[in-house]
């Protein structure tokens, strides 16, 4: 989801975008060759901004709002308002931090003929490496009736198959069922065991339940399993949304808070990253937060229509990380918005790296950031 940001940034960019340095080790495989990981805890590392200028192949590198690793390759989403398409990408890291970022592909998302899809048929929103193709989500369009999608596609961007969709996260003219314009397919993560694929909403379809508020209120979203055998919907479980953080200010009303991305990392449990978002701060009003999720004992609620009035088992939730703890340690103060979330590589000492990126909005409203953020795991 695109948020907008009250804040003048003055962008003063002080790191060198170059070639990956050696720092990353080249051994490490992807999160799709991974067993399950333990996480007790995460710790910041650093902070890398792309300037907001940058151009690779006649493409200004922005509105990042997925992001994945896998064979020691870099996958980045774009939500560009044109043709929809995807970098590669090359980050230098260790355990001290981000020290680079190169963009070094851009592939344009293409019909099964290899035409470029059209601008304004696809929100492209989550991204991940699967079995040598790239799996990735679109939003769709709630208000021009444009389903959202789950595609994979080969490394060139050429569709090969298209998820099936249950009727319920279809678009439709309804206000009393289906999802909400902007707040659908914003999650995306294979399975820890890499045999399928999870999916998670953004905010809850309107016959779950209603939008988090300032006040606790049933904001259930679902995240769904997908078969990779047969590309089809299974397993649902549901998510209980934060309440909005903050008050939106200065006169302005608009307030949200959503599931931004997931990330598998044993079985029937995640990352989540919540955002919640208020117009009229300084600081760009974005308040982001990842829990570990459990979701062993959750009722399977695919079965379910509707979650008004149901009995079942919710996942767990456990604060794992608040960026409040480390705003004072960003560019001017600045949680942005953060989309996306992927392991990268072993460190050195041999713990595993986090690494988070933000959608700058190509600065449509006011100056963003291009914003990747390390953090180290701790078992």
């Amino acid at each position: 989801m695109k948020t907008p940001m009250i804040k003048l940034v003055a962008l003063a960019v002080l790191f060198t975008i170059g070639s990956c340095d050696s720092d990353e080790k080249t051994e490490t495989p992807g999160p799709e060759e991974q067993e399950s990981i333990t996480i007790s805890e995460v710790q910041f590392v650093n902070e890398f901004i792309l300037p907001a200028a940058t151009v690779f192949e006649n493409t200004t590198v922005g509105g990042l709002s997925g992001i994945d690793y896998a064979n020691n390759t870099w996958y980045l989403i774009s939500d560009a308002p044109n043709a929809p398409h995807f970098y590669t990408a090359a980050i230098a890291l260790n355990q001290d931090g981000i020290s680079a970022v190169t963009i070094t592909s851009v592939n344009n998302f293409k019909d099964a003929t290899g035409t470029p899809l059209e601008t304004g048929i696809t929100d492209p929103e989550a991204i991940r490496f699967a079995d040598g193709n790239v799996l990735w989500t679109s939003e769709g369009n709630m208000n021009n009736l444009i389903d959202p999608s789950v595609r994979i596609a080969a490394l060139d961007g050429t569709i090969r198959h298209e998820i099936t969709l249950p009727e319920r996260y279809k678009a439709t003219e309804s206000s009393a069922f289906g999802p909400r314009h902007n707040g659908v397919f914003e999650g995306l993560s294979l399975s820890y065991d890499g045999n399928g694929y999870w999916v998670s909403m953004e905010l809850p379809l309107k016959q779950d339940g209603e939008e988090p508020t300032l006040k606790d209120t049933e904001a259930p979203v679902r995240i769904a399993y997908i078969d990779k055998a047969t590309n089809t919907f299974g397993k649902e479980i549901a998510y209980e949304l934060d309440a909005v953080a903050r008050p939106a200010l200065l006169g302005t009303t608009f307030e949200l808070n959503g599931v931004v991305e997931i990330l598998s990392y044993d079985e029937n449990k995640f990352l989540v990253v919540e955002r919640s978002f208020s117009t009229g701060y300084a600081d760009g009003g974005n308040t982001v937060k990842i829990y570990k999720v459990d979701a062993t004992n959750a009722t399977d609620v695919s079965t379910l229509e509707t979650l008004k009035g149901a009995t079942y088992t919710k996942a767990t939730k456990t604060l794992l990380f608040d960026f409040e703890t480390v705003r004072d340690q960003l560019t001017e103060n600045m949680v942005d918005n953060i989309e996306g979330i992927t392991f990268g590589p072993i460190l050195e000492n041999g713990n595993r790296s986090l690494v988070l990126v933000a959608d700058n909005n190509f600065s449509a409203f006011i100056p963003q950031l291009n914003q990747f953020i390390l953090l180290e795991i701790l078992n």
